[in-house]
């Protein structure tokens, strides 16, 4: 089992849609959580793509000069970026990291957005591209030079100098729902990424996915995006869950959702699908909580409930193969911590290779360690 957390470089607070709580969306911030991963045991964080956000490759290259073990998930964006310079970006900060580079292949999905980044072509196009890109970046990567004459890409000559630490490249992780994603993923990606649907619906993923994999010879991983609302009981855990949105209205509900449905993002039509914008039915499958996507795009659903509960959960979602988690919580911050202190003893997840732990808790009456006290 893979555990990583995220960074959101999108804003944070206690509550969503509004300035309620909210923080500072700045590099320091970033810095706290990326530094409580780390010393928390949490695998990598994932930095989130996309015009709502700082951008990954400046605040992943920054974090990582701060963070000993923690790997860091960062998207290349095929249309956007060149291949040749999204390879020499990665052979870089797989340098600067010491090998902690993870790829996160994000090909786009509202169109509108896309404009906005001169990107024209359409859904099906864009992953004809993606398919191209990724055979010339891993190529590059590998160290081979690369003559490359597609449809869509061109390249004469492309070489990389200096080569990542990370051999033949970076761990490729992918999304992507529609048929078109998924075969591009069963042709180039390491591991498969699926959001947090209910465990049937992803199993059945899965299988479609393996059997494409399988076509092209290869095997992959496969994981999920979630977000977390742990507390030490299932009620205090919904309750938390209703107080996330209690100050969103239907009219934030609506401008969000309305965004949402010019996606041509099949994840995110499944995302909008599981909640319909009706806040009355948000408990999709027990413990599978859609209120996060009320106003959020991309990943939507959380898991919902005490640590044992949750904890049962990703259980069951590691039963029919998922290995790779990828969560995240409000406010990132705290809930980091109240995830790994709760949840990770249950799991039996301990990634923390500091040898001997330093001591838990306060004394007691300047004489006691609360450990001492728990053998007595």
């Amino acid at each position: 089992m893979e555990i990583l957390w995220f960074i959101p470089t999108h804003g944070d607070g206690r509550y969503l849609g509004t300035t309620k709580g909210a923080r500072e969306t700045n590099f320091p911030y970033f810095k706290q959580i990326a530094q409580a991963a780390d010393e928390l045991g949490y695998a990598g964080v994932l930095i989130p793509t996309g015009k709502s956000c700082e951008d990954p490759w400046v605040v992943g290259s920054a974090l990582a000069t701060h963070t000993s073990k923690l790997k860091f998930l960062i998207a290349v964006r095929p249309g956007i970026t060149k291949p040749t310079v999204a390879a020499r970006m990665a052979a870089t900060l797989d340098q600067v990291a010491k090998g902690r580079l993870l790829i996160n292949v994000v090909t786009g999905g509202d169109p509108v957005e896309l404009a906005g980044d001169g990107i024209f072509a359409t859904h099906a196009e864009r992953y004809e591209e993606t398919d191209e890109f990724l055979d010339i970046w891993r190529n590059l990567l590998a160290g081979n030079k690369v003559d490359y004459e597609g449809k869509h890409l061109s390249v004469k000559g492309g070489e990389i100098l200096y080569p990542g630490v990370q051999q033949p490249h970076p761990p490729i992780y992918f999304g992507g729902s529609s048929d078109a994603g998924i075969a591009v993923a069963a042709k180039h990606s390491d591991l498969y990424l699926t959001w947090g649907e209910p465990v049937a619906d992803v199993k059945k993923k899965i299988e479609k996915v393996r059997t494409a994999a399988a076509k092209e010879g290869r095997t992959l991983k496969f994981g999920i995006r979630l977000h977390v609302i742990i507390r030490e009981t299932d009620e205090e855990a919904w309750k938390a869950a209703e107080e996330l949105i209690q100050y969103i209205d239907d009219e934030a509900i609506e401008k969000a959702q309305a965004v949402f449905s010019r996606y041509d993002s099949v994840g995110q039509k499944n995302m909008a699908t599981l909640h319909k914008g009706d806040r009355s039915k948000l408990e999709i499958s027990p413990n599978l909580w859609a209120g996060v996507g009320l106003v959020r795009g991309g990943a939507g659903t959380a898991l919902v409930g005490s640590a044992e509960t949750v904890a049962q959960r990703i259980r069951e979602y590691q039963e029919i193969g998922i290995e790779s988690f990828i969560f995240s919580g409000y406010p990132h911050l705290e809930e980091s911590y109240r995830f790994a202190e709760l949840v990770f003893p249950l799991l039996g997840y301990n990634q923390k290779q500091n040898g001997q732990a330093a001591p838990k808790g306060e004394v007691v009456g300047n004489e006691y360690r609360p450990s001492d006290l728990a053998k007595a």
